[in-house]
């Protein structure tokens, strides 16, 4: 007997696909694919006994697990689930359609915000000075601002490189730069845990690969052992930027 199949049916389809992918892609970047994988493996052998064998003590033993799984596998999932809401929340019309009922505008970085930020990263990558500074964007960042010294002041060249001074005491933490003003210096990042970073890449750009799973901001790294200039963005890394490039890439999105 065929049953009927609609675009209801195409439509539905086509969603859980793209929510096992995009779920897929979201363990990948945590380094929990395995996990991802064994999970599909049991819900296969789930359906299998439930709805193919009919089995039904190991059947009901089986939708017990899944019963209780769902709560375990939001405790176990809790960050990969924030990040989700988080992405969710931070595309283009998401945001808008906030700004629209909240009134708030968006702030975006013009030309004569992102050049001294620029050339205080080139500057100090001449100099091979480590740095890691954040620009905020459309999410809110308050909670890393809150781990740190706040500052408040308008984005200098001379300031940004007075903070990521080698003898300064702030220089070992991530400068957070909102609302086109300095927010604060000294901040604790959450650390990437994914395995595909490159080893020669050090905790700096792990911390700035972290930040950048969990909001829309841009993280630029000053590398302290070789003097290069990277950015991560959305999970992904910018390697070895010049001056332009750095530039270009900050105020795309922003």
């Amino acid at each position: 007997m065929f049953f009927e199949f609609g675009i209801k049916d195409f439509i539905d389809i086509l969603l859980v696909a793209f929510l096992l992918y995009y779920t897929y892609k979201l363990m990948k970047a945590s380094g929990s694919i395995n996990v991802f994988t064994g999970i599909l493996v049991f819900i296969l052998i789930w359906l299998v006994v439930s709805q193919v064998l009919e089995m039904k003590l190991l059947g009901s033993i089986f939708d017990k697990l899944v019963s209780v799984g769902v709560l375990a596998l939001i405790i176990l999932f809790q960050d990969e689930i924030r990040r989700f809401l988080l992405t969710l929340g931070s595309h283009q019309h998401a945001s808008a359609l906030v700004r629209f009922f909240t009134g708030n505008k968006k702030e975006k970085l013009e030309h004569d915000d992102i050049m001294p930020v620029v050339m205080a990263c080139i500057s100090m990558g001449k100099q091979k000075v480590g740095a890691l500074i954040v620009v905020e964007h459309n999410l809110p960042l308050d909670d890393v601002v809150r781990t740190g010294e706040i500052i408040n002041a308008d984005i200098n060249q001379r300031l940004i490189e007075n903070i990521f001074f080698k003898n300064s005491p702030l220089h070992d933490g991530a400068m957070v730069i909102s609302k086109k003003r300095i927010k604060a210096a000294g901040c604790i990042l959450p650390v990437s845990h994914n395995l595909d970073i490159p080893k020669e890449l050090g905790l700096r750009h792990r911390a700035a690969m972290g930040i950048s799973q969990v909001s829309d901001a841009h993280a630029i790294i000053v590398s302290e052992e070789t003097g290069g200039i990277s950015v991560a963005y959305k999970g992904q890394f910018y390697l070895r930027l010049n001056a332009e490039e750095l530039e270009s890439l900050l105020t795309k999105e922003s």
